[in-house]
């Protein structure tokens, strides 16, 4: 329901667009456009994702023990095992993408697998699997293509404004209007980003532990990243894509902090304690 919702938020957005630019033909340009974007983001938005993202598929021969740990970690959560994906990146995290857990792929910076022991490493692809178990990946390789697409029609209307505008007070009330919209629709793709609930986050972070048996590893893991990318925050990276990561990778920007995807890494630790400390507590996955 919310993939649906947030596709046909999408095909309201262009049609709105192509109303704004170009009248009833522009609306019904701009809707067969969303038609064929509805259709590439089901199939190929995790393609796009890992696109976006810099992420390069590794074979065993390139990273065993990478492929050993997660072909262990899918077995135990009883699922394919995805593709494996490595991002050249100094920042410390990772993300799952797919639109199934039989069309799934994981993939994680050179950054975290320095960073983390292997147990941790473990804790965080667990969280990863859950994802891709839970179906989360799905919805949110759709919403990341939504906001960069929102993001570059921003673009494009803020090029039209400054070299399409004219010298008239209808040119120039056309070219406030683009710049505008050039403004709100960024705005508009984080709220989209947002959509997605925090509380999936801490739903993955239980079933992860669940799958790896122990919940302590990832949270452990979650307060090296905090560090880790407060240390080195992404600087090259697509806004789109922040709430993909397990932690977002753009933390040490102000404006990232306030608009975060991400529910408080405390609070997401703190839950993971509490779930270790449970008495008679039983975290066999089931």
């Amino acid at each position: 329901m919310k993939v649906a919702g947030l596709i046909a938020a999408m095909t309201a957005l262009f049609v709105l667009i192509g109303q704004y630019v170009g009248g009833p033909a522009g609306a019904s340009v701009f809707f067969l456009m969303a038609l064929v974007m509805n259709g590439a983001m089901f199939w190929f938005s995790d393609k796009l994702a890992l696109r976006m993202a810099g992420a390069k598929e590794v074979t065993e021969d390139e990273a065993r023990d990478l492929h050993a740990q997660i072909e262990h970690l899918a077995m135990l959560a009883r699922m394919p095992k995805p593709r494996v994906y490595v991002i050249e990146s100094d920042t410390p995290n990772a993300f799952a993408t797919g639109r199934s857990p039989q069309h799934s792929a994981v993939a994680v910076t050179t950054g975290i697998q320095q960073l983390l022991t292997r147990d941790e490493l473990a804790g965080v692809i667990a969280h990863e699997l859950a994802h891709i178990r839970n179906r989360d990946t799905l919805i949110s390789t759709v919403v990341g293509t939504i906001a960069g697409a929102i993001t570059w029609i921003a673009t494009m209307l803020k090029f039209s404004a400054f070299f399409g505008g004219s010298s008239d007070e209808e040119g120039a009330g056309g070219m406030a209007g683009m710049l505008a919209m050039a403004i709100l629709a960024p705005i508009a793709a984080v709220i989209i980003q947002m959509a997605i609930s925090r509380s999936r986050e801490f739903t993955a972070d239980e079933t992860g532990a669940r799958i790896l048996g122990d919940p302590l590893p990832l949270a452990s893991a979650l307060e090296k990243l905090e560090r880790g990318v407060a240390r080195r925050p992404m600087t090259h990276g697509n806004p789109a894509m922040e709430h993909l990561y397990i932690v977002n990778p753009f933390a040490g920007q102000a404006m990232s902090k306030l608009f975060s995807t991400h529910p408080p890494i405390a609070e997401r630790v703190e839950k993971l304690q509490q779930l270790a400390l449970q008495p008679n507590r039983n975290m066999s996955w089931a």
